[in-house]
């Protein structure tokens, strides 16, 4: 008799949105709660009402605090579901920072079209508020990391640290006890082996069915090492004489940026240059690295976060305000500027692009996974020039890609994660990744591990048994 079923609401053919809706014993519970961004079909999606009442939800279980992966509880929540959320203590702190920003952006935007009359609804409405975020990120209760909860009668569920982020878990979903007991182990977004700040990935063990990402599933990093290539854009950048604008995540790309940047400083390896970092989300995510050590690698965190050091470079400079964002346009000559958005969708990053891409001895450095359809993509893939703020602003800029600085494991870190499962799973699903690959990663380990791989589409409904 079937255990279960799980509906894939999101994150199934591309690489946001994730939802999975986990029906089982009688309850419902969402696995992950994300908002799809990137390409407008997939944007749009956003506004369209769950198959499931959301106030038929007996609760949300959270991998990590990324919008893609919470950024719909504040719709879920306006829309009437009043059950419980459950995530990581620090993916906990995080949400209480990233869900009122994500709300204050979409007033943003809903003003935007209201201003340019470019909206086909009159007025243009927000899909939530700054406020709304704040409320359904209070909501989100922290949870021990290891140790089983019991979100509803019958359903027991365990978060392992993932790496990834600050408070990044794998989910472990226990269905019935003793001989007839089915686990599910969700992985969220699976961390880099090896990286700094953050542990590896928690082995997978004992599974039955596992649901794995694979946004880098089809491609390994870069070998050569982070500090290398870091290196090699900054002093390329020093040497055209402008600035070098990084449009980076505020939680988990930011601080690890720093934290390369004050390495090569302090070896001699790159000039020790005016470093921005214009995000007040990313200055107040990297004080609870502080207040989560237990979540970081101590090897590399404990030493950087120590005493009065902390992730900081030599000439160091915080933009909290409107006014101090500002007059970083003023600066001339090599400079760091960091600030988000990680893909270039919004936020401080698109005034400085704005600002900065049109001359020639600029450089935009981009760290991270680049979703289709948003404007860091676009600059990834040649554009000369890229729309905001209602303008086309030409790119004359040189644009670097440092794509082993992503927050995700590549092809070879999953399998290797994947291999830590024992005994292998009845079923592998392959999810959170472009479908090409998924369909790469699916392809290794039907060749290599020997496991059943599905890649289920998006409304798939899966039946355990």
């Amino acid at each position: 008799m079937p255990i279960a079923t799980i509906e894939c609401l999101g994150a199934a053919g591309t690489v946001t949105g994730s939802k999975f809706l986990l029906e089982a014993v009688g309850h419902r519970l969402l696995v992950d709660c994300g908002l799809y961004q990137g390409l407008k079909e997939l944007r749009l999606r956003n506004w369209d009402r769950l198959p499931v009442d959301p106030a038929r939800l007996d609760g949300v279980l959270l991998t990590h605090a990324h919008i893609d992966h919470t950024g719909y509880l504040p719709r879920l929540v306006k829309d009437g579901f009043a059950g419980p959320v459950f995530a990581t203590r620090a993916t906990a702190d995080l949400a209480r920072i990233l869900l009122p920003d994500s709300g204050h952006l979409q007033e943003e935007e809903a003003a935007y079209h209201n201003a340019r009359g470019s909206s086909k609804h009159a007025p243009a409405l927000p899909l939530y508020t700054a406020e709304e975020g704040a409320a359904a990120a209070h909501r989100v209760e922290g949870v021990a990391r290891g140790r089983p909860i019991t979100p509803v009668p019958g359903i027991a569920a365990t978060w392992r640290l993932a790496g990834h982020i600050l408070g990044a878990a794998s989910i472990a979903v226990d269905l019935g006890a003793d001989a007839g007991r089915r686990r599910i182990v969700f992985s969220g977004d699976v961390g880099r082996y090896g990286a700094p700040l953050l542990p590896d990935p928690t082995p997978i063990g004992d599974a039955d069915y596992v649901f794995v990402e694979s946004t880098y599933g089809d491609r390994r990093h870069d070998p050569d090492p982070i500090p290398a290539q870091l290196e090699r854009a900054i002093l390329a950048g020093v040497e055209r004489g402008g600035a070098i604008v990084v449009p980076a995540f505020a939680v988990g790309r930011t601080q690890e940026l720093i934290y390369h940047l004050q390495a090569l400083e302090a070896d001699g390896r790159i000039p020790r240059l005016p470093t921005y970092v214009d995000s007040p989300m990313a200055i107040e995510a990297t004080a609870l690295y502080g207040e989560h050590s237990e979540d970081l690698d101590p090897a590399s965190a404990r030493p950087v976060l120590a005493g009065d050091r902390g992730l900081h470079t030599a000439n160091f400079h915080l933009a909290r305000t409107v006014e101090e964002s500002k007059a970083i346009n003023g600066e001339r000559g090599p400079v760091v500027i960091i600030a988000a958005s990680g893909m270039a969708t919004g936020g401080r990053v698109l005034h400085h692009l704005r600002a900065r891409l049109p001359d020639r001895r600029s450089t935009v450095l981009l760290v991270g996974f680049q979703v289709a359809g948003t404007r860091g993509r676009l600059l990834q893939d040649g554009a000369r020039s890229v729309r905001m703020f209602g303008e086309d602003v030409p790119v004359r800029a040189h644009v670097a890609v440092i794509h082993g600085l992503s927050a995700h494991a590549d092809q070879d870190g999953l399998v290797r994660w994947l291999r830590t499962a024992a005994p292998p799973p009845r079923r592998l699903f392959g999810a959170h990744g472009d479908p090409a690959s998924a369909a790469r990663l699916a392809g290794r380990v039907r060749q290599e591990l020997g496991w059943p791989v599905e890649v289920p589409g998006y409304r798939g409904r899966l039946v355990l048994d």
